[in-house]
């Protein structure tokens, strides 16, 4: 059995383990990264979205004023307590500089703002409003400001651009990195951890090439085509399981930041059985392993019951013009809001059931946007879907609630109750953004299935938000009565952080950074502050 002797050992190679790399052996420690899979995580499968704001050099060259105590206002609101206010105002207070950091890494954004509201933005935009922030009631308590950074790419490639360049930084910065390797334990000695046993198999091996195909393959259609990716993913773990061996690694410090647990279906049912049915977002490394060995330890996890999921009505944009309801016929809730918000808000209140109504004249409006806001190669087979199969068409009201099973009567007042709102002084009963509401009144009518189980071509993702706790100024594992275990760190998905209670886009691989950069920080000055007579009379457990 091999044994490898390091300052700091770092469970996963996501956007928060290439932090914690970074700031780490920037700070002088000797740092080794494994990764079950060749590095990057959920983060390369992500849309490549930094949340940030409170003044960053792209915001002023948009000319989107922000500033920290704003982003604050906001930003509370989302977090909802599950992190302190002094984490979210330190939070806020970095986001400008925490854009230069990475930018520092080779990452690159630009200030190009989104005229709409979107998902996710045309290869034109580059900044853009992500979350709730123009949405009531958050915009009663902040300046709405666009705070999504994509990561300039062609596509659909600016999470793999992103995560590419963080790794590609801290490989150059002296950071050593064991892909295909999995940590199956913590080494633990009179209550302090102080290394991994983990199995790994050489990228230089003969079936080495052969595994990495099927990994990448598997990866992608793993999120899209579930069955085939599970199918690549099962060969390429035949040939890990016949050609890994066992080693173990000494360290002053651990950091756990490999990912949530999405892809593990014992916990999925245990904490989140409503989820189950959805597509999944993440890789196989999301199995919970991270939480596990947290746990072993003695740390506690949180807010496993906390996922986001999304149901998007943008692009094209004029759809949040229409009115949501549930299988009831009632309003679902203010139709601007972010997708995880609407997600989440039907599948607690609608088992996960919906309808977005609209007129002509918002239909019509919606078909020439397409060509110029749903461009990106995932968008193209889902707006194929809701303009074809996916909805129901009627020339009354009355006659598209029978097509589509509510109740005429409570559809009926829904859009009665809309109608007359937005067209006196009172506005949307809902409150959506005035500029979003016109009456519906022109037939003929149409009913989107906006349902989180509506079509493959139109799937509802989802991801864990739940975590281990941790001590907000170290990223230390917490024990169920607040005591640091010593050695021990988490980060990114790993752990308790910004979006816990809630997410939008960017919040996660914004969190990533913020949380990675912060253990590997305390890691590395607890290694550098550590004495020789500290470690005496430690023994090795293989």
């Amino acid at each position: 059995m091999e044994r490898t002797d390091h300052d700091v050992v770092i469970v996963g190679f996501g956007i928060a383990g290439a932090a914690a790399a970074i700031e780490a052996v920037e700070r002088g420690a000797r740092v080794l990264v494994l990764d079950r899979g060749y590095g990057g995580g959920a983060a390369a499968l992500s849309g490549g979205v930094i949340y940030a704001g409170g003044g960053t050099r792209h915001q002023k060259a948009a000319g989107v004023h922000d500033t920290p105590q704003n982003m604050f206002n906001y930003l509370r609101q989302e977090v909802n307590g599950i992190v302190s206010d002094e984490t979210v105002r330190a939070f806020c207070e970095q986001s400008p500089a925490m854009i230069d950091w990475l930018e520092e890494q080779g990452a690159k954004f630009e200030g190009t703002l989104s005229p709409y509201k979107a998902s996710y933005t045309t290869d034109a935009h580059y900044l853009y409003y992500s979350g709730n922030e123009t949405a009531w009631p958050y915009r009663l308590h902040a300046v709405p400001a666009a705070r999504g950074h994509r990561q300039v790419a062609k596509g659909v490639q600016s999470g793999t651009m992103l995560s590419l360049a963080v790794r590609k930084a801290a490989i150059a910065k002296g950071v050593e990195f064991r892909p295909l390797s999995r940590v199956s334990e913590l080494l633990i000695e009179d209550g302090v951890v102080v290394g991994v046993t983990y199995r790994t198999m050489s990228v230089n091996a003969d079936s080495a090439d052969g595994h990495r195909r099927l990994s990448k393959v598997g990866a992608k259609l793993g999120n899209w085509m579930p069955p085939l990716g599970a199918r690549l993913n099962g060969k390429a773990e035949a040939l890990w399981q016949r050609h890994a061996t066992t080693h173990t690694a000494r360290a002053k410090s651990v950091i756990l930041a490999a990912g949530g647990f999405v892809l593990n279906a014992e916990m999925m049912a245990e904490h989140a059985p409503e989820y189950q049915s959805l597509l999944p977002l993440g890789t196989v490394g999301d199995d919970g392993t991270g939480l596990r060995l947290g746990v072993s330890a003695g740390g506690t996890t949180v807010n496993m019951d906390r996922l986001a999921a999304w149901r998007f009505l943008s692009p094209p944009s004029a759809f949040l013009e229409g009115v949501a309801v549930g299988p009831t016929g009632t309003r679902i809730i203010n139709e601007d809001v972010y997708g995880a918000r609407l997600a989440e808000f039907m599948i607690a209140e609608h088992q996960g059931k919906g309808f977005l109504i609209v007129d002509d004249e918002t239909w019509v409006r919606a078909r020439r946007q397409i060509r110029k806001q749903c461009r990106q190669a995932f968008q193209i087979p889902q707006t194929a879907y809701l303009f074809t199969a996916g909805h129901q068409k009627a020339d009354t009201l009355d006659d598209l609630a029978a097509r589509i099973g509510v109740p005429a009567d409570a559809l009926a007042a829904t859009v009665d109750a809309y109608n007359e709102g937005v067209r006196s002084a009172d506005g949307d009963p809902a409150h959506k953004a005035a500029n979003l509401c016109k009456p519906l009144s022109r037939g003929p009518y149409r009913a989107i299935n906006i349902s989180v189980d509506a079509s493959p071509l139109y799937p509802a993702t989802v991801f864990t938000l739940g975590g281990l706790r941790v001590d907000e100024t170290s990223g230390h594992v917490l024990t169920p009565d607040n005591q640091r275990i010593p050695g021990l760190y988490a980060a990114g998905r790993c752990a308790i952080g910004l979006c816990s209670h809630s997410y939008v886009s960017g919040l996660s691989l914004a969190d990533g950074v913020f949380s990675g950069r912060r253990a590997g920080g305390h890691a590395a000055a607890a290694a550098q502050n550590s004495s020789p007579s500290a470690q005496a009379g430690t023994r090795i457990v293989t």
